[in-house]
């Protein structure tokens, strides 16, 4: 199977940046500007009914940071753009060598907590930026949303049904990859099961029974060619009368041996609609028929559906899901939080600038439990310092070669699901949840307040 390592290779991603990412590249350089930084890849702050993220990205993170270089065609590209000969005689051996820490895929975090640190010679770690910020950005955005209409579900199977209306190949695959860590049971996208090992799940368009003269004949037809595993539009024209004939079929597939999988709805009052099928369903002997329902759904439809006693199995969240439709992006940033001097000692930096400061230093999270394992809290805090609290990040890549077993997409979706059963309910509500408490050490919190002193001081001289 062609791996995504592979698909990085061939399509090299070192042009995937903004062109200020490589002026100041080249800007560094011609200074003579190479000492190491760290950066920290964090969020500033929850979207609007948002009370926590789930972290998705790192393995596409480390295998870019791996492979990443330059090719003459690019070169030469970047020649026509006017940047040195010098320079792309410097970016033609290019190489990520630096160290990274993170958090696990599938860790709940939260608002100005370090998810990736990097720390590596400043051009290195100033070019990596815009792909690490792409990559996180999407995929935490998907798994957070997923998560979220996953839990208003209630152990109803959800499945993402988004990738016509997703925004490119690249995004259909990660969306599809992340709703799966956020605890979907599966997609509707068959690269992303070929490529990935995603179940996938499919059922028939209204084109397909509109094919056909009769509705019945169209039923008859798909269930001659899946026996078993059918599940039957059935609100193209009238879902009772479609109930009807998709009841018909299923008594003619126990005759044969086999069994009638589902019914889909995609439109109308679901809740009352699902009632009224499964009753229909039920008198006629086959309580085993899945109810499937689809159609615009979000996680606020979703336990409006349930509250109102839907009769609904399982769930198909397209383009609500898929796009984040409710908040299509997060708050997601890049910063540098500590410089080398010419001493050769780091030296923590800050960002002052009214409504976006930044932490300085180089930082670790931990999180602390309560008496039943759930999260009670968390704190940022300097690597240096003595915390009793968990350790949320762990080094991952050493001089720019990976020292982490990168888990299977199952392992990571374990790890999802224990992560959000340890967060209490008060912050998984849809809305008005409670802000989940992050705090900062007390080290840290001096040297903020020293540092920004020293700034402001040098910013006036």
């Amino acid at each position: 199977m062609r791996s995504y390592l592979d698909w990085l290779k061939e399509e090299n991603m070192s042009l995937f940046t903004d062109f200020y990412e490589l002026t100041m590249c080249a800007s560094y350089f011609d200074n003579n500007k190479f000492e190491p930084a760290t950066f920290d890849l964090f969020i500033r702050r929850l979207p609007e009914n948002r009370s926590y993220f789930l972290f998705a990205g790192l393995e596409q993170v480390l295998l870019y940071l791996k492979t990443v270089k330059f090719t003459e065609e690019h070169l030469a590209y970047l020649k026509k753009q006017g940047f040195d000969q010098q320079f792309l005689d410097y970016l033609r051996d290019f190489r990520f060598t630096g160290d990274v820490w993170a958090a696990p895929e599938g860790t709940v975090a939260f608002p100005c907590e370090p998810l990736i640190r990097v720390t590596a010679p400043i051009i290195e770690a100033q070019l990596v930026e815009t792909f690490l910020l792409n990559t996180v950005n999407l995929q935490t955005m998907i798994a957070t949303k997923a998560s979220r209409v996953v839990n208003a579900a209630k152990g109803k199977a959800v499945i993402e049904f988004g990738l016509r209306r997703e925004h490119g190949v690249d995004a259909g695959m990660k969306v599809a990859r992340s709703s799966y860590i956020a605890g979907c049971h599966g997609t509707s996208n068959v690269l992303a099961g070929f490529q990935y090992g995603i179940p996938v799940f499919g059922t028939m368009a209204h084109s397909f029974v509109m094919s056909y003269e009769n509705e019945i004949d169209a039923f008859r037809a798909f269930a001659k060619t899946f026996p078993n595993k059918s599940t039957l539009l059935i609100d193209t024209y009238d879902d009772l009368a479609g109930a009807e004939k998709a009841a018909t079929v299923a008594k003619e597939l126990e005759k044969a041996g086999c069994k009638l999988g589902g019914v889909r709805l995609d439109s109308g009052d679901l809740a009352e609609i699902s009632k009224k099928v499964r009753k229909l369903l039920d008198d006629k002997g086959l309580q085993y028929v899945k109810i499937f329902a689809s159609g615009d759904l979000d996680e606020f439809k979703i336990a409006e559906l349930l509250k109102n006693g839907a009769k609904i199995d399982a769930f198909g969240v397209g383009t609500k899901l898929g796009t984040s439709a409710d908040k299509p992006y997060v708050d997601i940033i890049y910063k540098l939080c500590e410089t080398m001097g010419e001493r050769g000692k780091f030296s923590p930096i800050m960002k002052l600038s009214e409504g976006k400061v930044t932490l300085p230093g180089r930082k670790q999270v931990y999180r602390f439990k309560d008496e039943n394992g759930n999260y009670s809290k968390d704190m940022i805090a300097l690597v240096d310092e003595k915390v009793k609290g968990e350790p949320l990040l762990t080094k991952v890549m050493e001089k720019g070669k990976i020292t982490y077993d990168l888990p299977s997409l199952d392992e990571i979706r374990a790890a999802a699901a224990e992560n959000l059963s340890k967060l209490p309910a008060q912050y998984k509500k849809l809305t008005n949840s409670q802000p989940y408490t992050v705090e900062l050490s007390q080290d840290l919190e001096n040297l903020i307040k020293n540092l920004k002193k020293k700034l402001r001081k040098t910013s006036q001289a």
